[in-house]
């Protein structure tokens, strides 16, 4: 994920030394991330400093190239297409082919050609660049306090982008025409501008406007205000504690002041939203210190290019509102990434709340009038722009753990670089989709459609893995039309038709039924824990000719025997799998509600273990008489009774027990609570049964109510089974090599979010030299499921 840096490119000259005399005409053909990205105004300066002659230009495939000249400034030219690459490119090969010379007199940039089976790397969003900035603050420059400022360094890309190649034809910039002065920048190959698609001024390119909402009218009428005056008054309604829904540059986002309460509450009441936490957007790093710690790592992360959501611990003291982030020592940051952003926060806010802007499991509002309908009960006014966003692209979010993962301590995969590995994705999206995954192997043009919560899916063709940004949960036919788009421009874009869909084997999720209903190709069903293992070992680029000892813990999926797995020890390759161990069974009470009430949890575990439903413990108290009786009846009877093999869950009851969380109101939110409460420091530990492939979590769930009821610090009760789970993978790991051979441990699934076991699982197995596997590219959750999908559904 993130950093554009896998494969040190290809090249058949990459230094100059020792090149032949003479006068030399060479064709190269350069593919990766190069459109978009300033590459051919580049290669234009290259040729002109190394005295050559010839042309560039832009195709499908990416850049084609012919120079002519002395052979070795022809050599040198090779060497510094690579090594002085622009800021944005990703180079992934350079072939070369000398032809005869043609006796050219200048180098010029032709047009761009399209072709109907080729592909090539199209840059995600990137935030607004340095010298950008300095323009728009520039009281001189003719773009001074322009929303829509950028260049071919900055700005937006993927979101603008209907089909390639990238030329501003093809884009949601196509009705602005330029002006003289845009064009002529445009027209100039030394100019940072030139070829810019979304290039614009105020005079010729799109504007910004504010519109009052029905909440807010004088004398009944709906006022509208435009360009800097719109801007100064959202700002006036985001100090007086409005709510402003904000067009960006994949969407909408529903702004207001962090350190209000009362914003805070009427936005939560508006969305319906109780507890989840809300990301905010701070003006630079200084306010960002104002209310959370900040290591170098998570800094680099914050101002990098890719501008995602971080998750950072929050000080004990500041000034925003306790309803940003609701019993959470974290707060998820990021840094303005538009122009408008910039604009927005030049303000008395130095910090606003900046969530996504629809209602929940639902996609983000990305059109303007969609934005009239859909918010109009959520937003005070709404800040405007009239250019159309073509791909819907959330945030994304991610967390640095503590230290470097890497195999054995030192980073070693092609798709890996120095900051990837300090950085957890939890959300793959703006910034970073759709740049593929390269995969460990060429496959054939392949959909797979992932699985229900944080839908992602996955286009892959050739080496690469195209990794969809965040679509949200499918469960509602709005989630499922934008999935449908998605997928549509994912086609178009990368010139792939697939020959075969792979989807989860749950018959019940809405995308394994748009995959089953799509009868024009073959489907493949997989199941859900094996691709999350899949994933972790297609990121690391492992060939999967040797089996890896797989760890895939989270809430819910559907086993091969019909119940709910999520606990799972998997020795696992892209051809099967075996369940080597597993959570034992535990009755899920009334399925999605026990999920709903983590006491239902709690009180199941205690009768798995033979313990008391003692009136002194939390979840007892939580539980209502009649809802006991009622419970005691399901079990006994079996009554709408999963049985359920699921860490997450296992999570939630033990947060319940201690007291944390009897009811939630969003997913992860008891496991969430609870790793908050842990104590940290505390090296002790709870120990699993393991019976066979069985894992008994009743000698945790015993030595806990005793603790519990001696009066142990809950804190410490949460911290000593934190340690369990990480003392449990290293555990079974050893039985695995002993019995097995294997020394490959893959972390994957949701539980794998929780730092603290994440962290101490990884410690302690580097303490044994295996050799660990976890995500830096896709997430641990969900949102990663469909890269591993594919590599299940090719066959291995």
């Amino acid at each position: 994920m993130g950093a554009m840096t896998q494969d040190q490119p290809t090249s058949q000259t990459d230094a100059p030394d020792g090149a032949p005399t003479g006068r030399v005409r060479c064709r190269l053909t350069v593919t990766g991330v190069v459109q978009g990205v300033g590459f051919r105004p580049f290669v234009y300066g290259l040729a002109l400093k190394h005295n050559l002659t010839g042309f560039v230009g832009n195709d499908s495939g990416g850049v084609f190239i012919e120079v002519e000249g002395v052979a070795t400034a022809v050599a040198n030219f090779q060497h510094d297409l690579i090594h002085q690459k622009p800021p944005l490119a990703h180079i992934e090969q350079v072939t070369s082919e000398d032809i005869p010379p043609q006796d050219s007199t200048s180098f010029v940039i032709v047009h761009s050609q399209a072709q109907a089976a080729a592909n090539t790397l199209i840059s995600p969003d990137i935030c607004l660049c340095d010298d950008c900035y300095r323009e728009l603050v520039d009281p001189q420059n003719r773009r001074y306090r322009y929303p829509f400022i950028n260049c071919t360094n900055c700005g937006p890309r993927f979101t603008i982008i209907k089909d390639i190649p990238y030329d501003r034809p093809l884009t949601t910039m196509a009705e602005f025409a330029m002006c003289p002065a845009c064009q002529a920048e445009y027209d100039n190959p030394l100019d940072r501008r030139f070829h810019a698609q979304p290039n614009a001024c105020p005079v010729c390119g799109p504007q910004v406007w504010l519109e009052i909402g029905e909440r807010l009218t004088v004398n009944g009428e709906r006022l509208s205000v435009v360009g800097d005056e719109a801007v100064l008054a959202a700002q006036r309604l985001l100090v007086a504690g409005k709510v402003v829904a904000v067009k960006g540059l994949g969407g909408f986002h529903l702004a207001c002041d962090a350190t209000s309460d009362a914003a805070l509450a009427t936005l939560r009441e508006r969305k319906g939203r109780v507890d989840k936490p809300f990301a905010v957007m701070a003006r630079d790093v200084a306010a960002v210190r104002q209310f959370a710690h900040l290591s170098p790592a998570e800094e680099a992360l914050l101002t990098s290019k890719e501008r995602p959501i971080l998750l950072l611990n929050q000080k004990e003291t500041n000034a925003l509102s306790l309803l940003v982030a609701p019993g959470n020592n974290t707060i998820g940051v990021m840094l303005p990434y538009t122009p408008l952003h910039y604009l927005l926060l030049d303000g008395r806010s130095p910090v606003l709340v900046m969530t996504s802007a629809n209602y929940s499991s639902e996609p983000i509002v990305k059109d303007n009038d969609e934005a009239r309908q859909r918010l109009a009960t959520l937003a005070d006014a709404f800040l405007m722009h009239n250019r159309e966003i073509y791909g819907r692209c959330d945030d994304s979010v991610v967390r640095v753990i503590g230290n470097p993962l890497s195999v054995n301590g030192n980073p070693t995969t092609d798709n890996r670089s120095p900051i990837i590995d300090h950085l957890l994705p939890l959300r793959r999206s703006r910034g970073y989709s759709p740049f593929p995954v390269k995969l460990p192997y060429s496959v054939p043009p392949t959909l797979a459609v992932g699985g229900e919560l944080k839908a992602t899916f996955c286009l892959a063709k050739g080496e690469y893995g195209y990794m969809s940004q965040h679509i949200g949960d499918m469960e509602n036919w709005e989630t499922l039309q934008a999935f449908e788009t998605a997928v549509a421009h994912y086609k178009a874009i990368f010139r792939a038709e697939p020959e075969k869909l792979v989807c989860d084997m749950h018959p019940g999720y809405l995308s394994t039924r748009w995959a089953q209903e799509q009868t024009a190709v073959p489907v493949v069903a997989v199941q859900h824990h094996h691709a999350h293992i899949a994933s972790v070992m297609a990121e690391h680029r492992l060939d999967g000719a040797t089996p890896v000892i797989g760890f895939s813990f989270d809430g819910t999926g559907y086993g091969t025997d019909g119940a709910v797995w999520g606990g799972e020890l998997l020795l696992a390759d892209y051809r099967g799998f075996t369940r080597a161990a597993h959570l034992k069974y535990v009755p899920l009470v009334g399925g999605d509600v026990a999920v709903k009430r983590p006491y239902r949890l709690a009180l199941a575990h205690l009768q798995a273990a033979g313990l008391a439903w003692d009136e002194a413990l939390p979840c007892m108290a939580a539980c209502p008489e009649d809802e006991q009786r009622i419970l005691q009846q399901m079990l006994a009877k079996n009554i709408n009774s999963v049985p359920t093999s699921s860490m997450g869950r296992l999570f939630d009851a033990v947060a319940s027990l201690l007291g944390v969380r009897q009811v939630v109101s969003y997913e992860g939110q008891a496991a969430i609570e609870l790793e908050v409460m842990a104590a940290r420091g505390v090296t002790a530990q709870y120990q699993f049964g393991l019976d066979g492939a069985e894992i008994d979590a009743a000698p945790v769930f015993a030595a806990m109510v005793q603790e519990l009821k001696a009066g142990v610090a809950t804190a410490v009760i949460a911290a000593k089974f934190h340690n369990a789970v990480a003392d449990l993978i290293v555990q079974l790991s050893l039985q695995m090599r002993q019995a097995h051979g294997l020394n490959q441990v893959a972390l994957s699934g949701g539980v794998f979010q929780n730092v603290t076991v994440l962290e101490t699982a990884v410690q302690r197995l580097l303490q044994h030299e295996f050799v660990v596997l976890t995500h830096h590219l896709v997430p641990p959750n969900d949102g990663g499921l469909a890269l591993g999908q594919v590599m299940i559904g090719v066959g291995g």
